[in-house]
């Protein structure tokens, strides 16, 4: 039977301090006409964009596993000839933001 190893020492580690948000994240952005149809006329940061299109997608039950359908407004956004658009791409919106 084999000798058990003594516990190793736990050493205290520094608090870690809240991890700030890139600032490209968080400049805000002006939506174009067709996506401000979906989202809002509001300057928002990246990261809300992708939150209020998500929100739009549930309230409009138009997520579908990892198909998103598109209705005329988000075909407006993500192109005309698409029916339907996978999980991946909903970030190819931000082409509609501009400074």
């Amino acid at each position: 039977m084999a000798a058990k190893k003594p516990a190793a020492k736990k050493t205290a580690k520094p608090a870690k301090s809240a991890r700030k948000p890139s600032a490209a994240f968080m400049k805000e952005l002006t939506p174009s006409p067709q996506l401000a149809e979906v989202i809002g006329a509001k300057p928002l940061p990246r990261t809300q964009v992708i939150k209020k299109l998500w929100e739009y997608f549930k309230k409009n039950k138009l997520n579908d596993g990892q198909t998103i359908n598109l209705d005329d407004k988000l075909k407006a956004v993500y192109g005309a000839k698409l029916k339907s658009i996978k999980m991946t791409e909903v970030s190819k919106a931000f082409a509609h933001l501009k400074d």
